[in-house]
């Protein structure tokens, strides 16, 4: 008889688990290319905005029906990228930091989100002193909040998010132009202690490097070729994984780590450099 027969099992890793999440979407009614402000974008290539609608409703849909809450915020004419909502706000536990643009093409957007906001009775409503893109370059770990910089947002939008939200801040690096946002170059899979990431190391310094990799020593490790298609522009609700189809390399390495994968086609919204996450702002 073996010596561990009748002994209570190893501890058995936790499954992945969905929650219900809460969202804010806005219609790429009037999207188009018209300048050029990351390395993806370019007017002279041309742009199919019936196509660009056609991939947000099905996002959108995506989300409905796992049984998430989708709000649509209304576009504004001559705003092509307000469709990238998750550049608008971070929210956390009812306060809302509203962003700041460094593109002057965009900064008309953020006043649109702030009343948005303020007409659903938002009462702790901050707007950014300094430069912040939101969740373009803030990611909730359900710890801390993961800030990136070296594009869009001013380091000391860091510091301004922690005072304002009142959660601890770790800066991230990017070095990589085509990975302009932190949202480009890393995503949450698994929110709260032990909290799990994806992401691509080259998109990072060093030092940023090796901080990830001390606080996430089991995150999931993206190859250049799903980074190239904006593959950890992803959005997990903890088990349900939604992102670029072409990332079919971490389509497979989530699937064998007990994740389901929503490959969509999002193609058309590439072309402003954009994904399932800058379309999507996460209400905490």
């Amino acid at each position: 008889m073996s010596v561990t027969a009748g002994l209570p099992a190893g501890p058995v890793a936790a499954r992945p688990r969905a929650t219900a999440r809460h969202y804010v979407m806005c219609p790429p009614e009037h999207f188009a290319v018209e300048y050029s402000i990351n390395p993806w974008m370019d007017p002279a290539a041309p742009v199919d905005a019936a196509r660009a609608m056609r991939q947000w409703t099905e996002l959108k849909g995506v989300y409905e029906r796992l049984g998430h809450t989708v709000e649509v915020v209304p576009a504004e004419p001559g705003l092509p990228d307000m469709v990238f909502a998750a550049n608008s706000a971070t929210v956390l536990g009812g306060t809302v930091l509203g962003a700041r643009f460094r593109a002057p093409q965009r900064a008309a957007e953020a006043e649109h989100f702030r009343r948005w906001f303020a007409a659903r009775g938002h009462r702790e409503l901050v707007m950014a002193s300094r430069t912040n893109e939101a969740e373009g370059d803030f990611a909730w770990t359900g710890e801390v909040l993961l800030a990136g910089t070296g594009f869009r947002t001013d380091p000391a939008a860091h510091a301004e998010a922690q005072e304002v939200l009142g959660v601890p801040v770790v800066s991230l690096t990017l070095t990589d132009p085509r990975y302009y946002h932190l949202d480009t170059a890393l995503f949450v899979l698994e929110r709260g202690p032990g909290a799990r990431i994806a992401y691509f190391p080259d998109a990072f310094s060093p030092g940023s490097r090796r901080v990830l990799r001390r606080m996430f020593p089991d995150a999931v490790l993206a190859t250049e070729a799903d980074a190239s298609c904006l593959g950890l522009n992803g959005v997990s609700d903890g088990l349900n994984v939604v992102l670029p189809a072409e990332a079919s390399g971490l389509v497979t390495r989530l699937t064998d780590l007990g994740y389901r994968p929503i490959p969509v086609d999002i193609s058309e919204l590439r072309k402003s450099g954009g994904g399932p996450k800058c379309c999507t702002l996460e209400l905490h």
